[in-house]
């Protein structure tokens, strides 16, 4: 999947690892990506990055 690298690469900038992170196989056409599972915190820095990104 060709959005793989840059998200993982803006993730792991921001200190932010998602172990199960992944193309989603069953659209491949739409081109998502699976989140998969994470730990609370780590959704919250997340959303954190997330927010300051957008200020």
């Amino acid at each position: 999947m060709t959005h793989r690298v840059p998200t993982v690469s803006a993730l792991t900038a921001a200190g932010i690892v998602l172990p199960s992170l992944g193309a989603d196989t069953a659209s491949p056409s739409l081109n998502l990506i699976t989140l998969g599972r994470v730990r609370a915190d780590v959704a919250l820095r997340r959303a954190d990055v997330l927010l300051r990104g957008c200020a």
